[in-house]
């Protein structure tokens, strides 16, 4: 897996995406509580991909939300649907690129398994929380699910999801993790930032 392949599978897919796209609106209230996201805040959506979330974050009062992903294809459709001055789209790399501010929460949504660098990943996201921060790294289906979601076409862009056990080891010297969710229909993994 590496960054060339993983732009040129996700900006071959961005046109459809959104068409293939399977929403649960209970699922996605309860990552945006995990995450924290509320009237006022600041969000960063990592992975936004087409900006499937935007309208969400948008629908709880939030002050600003930045969009970050890889793909230029990807950040090129989340740019085109809003406009509206609480939103802005990065076309970049979020586990090593600066970002223009510091975050309230942190979003990373149905992404996880195809980040290169995990650490560096949560590493670059903890420097850019603002203190009393949080950040929920979550999925819409089960662990067992996104094993079999991701032995399929996404194969050489991804890595094996890991157990909500080992997300927290990975996330403890950063945040204090308070959110386990792995279940049939989500999975969720969340906390606040360590001051």
């Amino acid at each position: 897996m590496n960054r060339s392949e993983i732009i040129a599978f996700f900006n071959s897919r961005a046109a459809e995406w959104d068409a293939r796209m399977v929403r649960s609106d209970e699922k996605i209230s309860c990552i945006l509580d995990a995450a924290g996201v509320h009237a006022g805040c600041c969000v960063l959506d990592v992975a936004c991909g087409t900006g499937v979330l935007f309208p969400d974050y948008l629908a709880r009062g939030v002050s600003r939300v930045t969009g970050i992903d890889i793909s230029p294809e990807m950040a090129r459709i989340a740019a085109s649907k809003l406009h509206d001055p609480r939103v802005e789209v990065i076309c970049g790399a979020a586990e090593s690129g600066r970002l223009p501010r510091r975050y309230d929460c942190c979003v990373i949504y149905n992404a996880w398994p195809h980040f290169e660098h995990p650490e560096l990943l949560v590493r670059n996201l903890a420097a850019h929380l603002a203190p009393g921060g949080r950040l929920a790294v979550a999925h819409g289906m089960s662990l067992e699910a996104l094993h079999r979601h991701h032995a399929g076409a996404a194969r050489s862009v991804s890595r094996p999801m890991i157990t909500t056990q080992e997300m927290t080891d990975l996330l403890s010297p950063y945040f204090s993790v308070d959110v386990t969710v792995s279940d049939e229909e989500k999975y969720i993994v969340a906390g606040e930032i360590r001051t």
